[in-house]
């Protein structure tokens, strides 16, 4: 097993010999110079909107990520690798100690290799479409300890799939969950809509900021669990909620801000357009005996119109929109149904910056921007934006 981190023994940073070829990392800085840049970066395209807080660090930016996606195939000797496409040609890049995924879910990569070779089990060549294996999915819990395996494969003639669930176990015993997902989708790391438990449980649970969450192999669930209690902190606390509040979480997936909003507001609303996401979030509505809150499945941006054009008044919406950001159909709706405070969570800060620009033409000022580094080693800036109406009579 080839290691490529190496570690500052009087800084304690960690430098990785894959960083210009695998581009999972795309700062190759010290800490430090990471947080200035994007401190500087965030300044640069959201001070002319309002004042920009300084950046929050992670105490520990390193193995973070709890949700890991990891291919097979052979080096040039026909040895079995895993490892990640490379950013731009596609091409596999192995990695066996990357400083951004969970440890527990790299060990489970490594073993399920192992397996892979005993069990006679082949990479996918989507050239040839032969194989066993498209990819491997990990995901795992910090508060529960529970990991799940989920095996991609093109077909649910699986060979000996309760038998090797069974040796995975065993080699990782915090598996809580193994399930083959049946795929034939084109595109790479794309899971199919059919999962068949092998093992356990056919989900995981989390727990954040003191609710519960149930996470599935499709589920949305953020990436970087300590930054998580952060971000969404940052959010309920921007958010001022009092219990006379009604609450729309738009986007909300699978609810959970809503759901963490619960206890301060007096009635929440998700707005989801995914059916499974949706079904999901009344799972965990019912997992955490939630009373006050619902889930609409529905595109948010025309439930919004609708609710306008009844005339109901809502005092905040929080939306956490994909990395595309909002499109100008909703923040027309969001500006119809004018709420008193909007909360927009933003993973891409060139999107956000675009949707302030409208948001302000349509009569919202930004009062304050957050950022929080969700990403270490990255370029992505995570971003909370609270904005308010205009005052019309100045």
């Amino acid at each position: 097993m080839k290691k490529h981190i190496t570690v500052d023994e009087k800084t304690g940073e960690r430098r990785c010999s894959c960083f210009k070829r695998c581009g999972g990392c795309q700062l190759d800085k010290s800490y430090k110079e990471q947080l200035e840049w994007k401190q500087q970066k965030a300044e640069r395209m959201l001070s002319r909107f309002c004042r920009v807080s300084p950046i929050i660090p992670m105490e520990h930016p390193y193995n973070y990520r709890n949700k890991v996606q990891a291919v097979f195939g052979y080096e040039s000797r026909r040895q079995l690798i895993s490892g990640v496409y490379q950013s731009g040609s596609g091409r596999l890049v192995a990695t066996d100690d990357c400083m951004l995924e969970d440890v527990h879910c790299t060990k489970a990569v490594i073993e399920f290799r192992r397996l892979m070779k005993s069990f006679k089990l082949r990479p996918y060549d989507p050239a040839t479409g032969k194989g066993d294996i498209r990819h491997l999915l990990t995901r795992y819990s910090r508060t529960t300890g529970e990991l799940m395996v989920c095996i991609c494969a093109p077909s649910a003639a699986f060979p000996a799939g309760k038998k090797l669930a069974n040796a995975i176990k065993t080699a990782c015993p915090e598996i809580q969950s193994v399930i083959l997902n049946v795929s034939t989708k084109p595109l790479p790391l794309s899971l199919g809509d059919r999962n068949i438990l092998l093992y356990g449980s056919d989900r995981i649970t989390d727990e954040l900021l003191g609710k519960k969450f149930t996470v599935s192999p499709q589920s949305f669930y953020q990436v970087n669990p300590v930054q998580t209690k952060i971000l969404y902190s940052e959010a309920i606390r921007l958010a001022d909620l009092q219990k006379t509040d009604t609450l729309i979480d738009a986007y909300c997936g699978t609810g959970t801000i809503g759901i963490l909003c619960s206890d301060k507001a007096g009635t929440v609303i998700g707005a989801e357009l995914n059916p499974s996401a949706c079904a999901d979030a009344e799972k965990n509505i019912r997992l955490n005996n939630i009373g006050n809150m619902s889930i609409v499945n529905e595109d948010a941006g025309r439930f919004m119109e609708a609710l306008a054009g009844r005339g109901e008044h809502i005092d905040v919406v929080i939306t956490d929109p994909p990395r595309a950001g909002c499109d100008r159909r909703f923040m027309d709706s969001l500006a119809k149904l004018s709420p008193d405070r909007v909360v927009y969570i933003s993973c891409k800060i060139e999107s956000l910056a675009r949707d302030l620009s409208y948001l302000s033409k349509l009569g919202y000022r930004a009062v304050t921007a957050q950022p929080v580094d969700m990403f270490p080693h990255t370029t992505g800036i995570e971003t909370v934006v609270l904005l308010k109406k205009k005052d019309r009579t100045k």
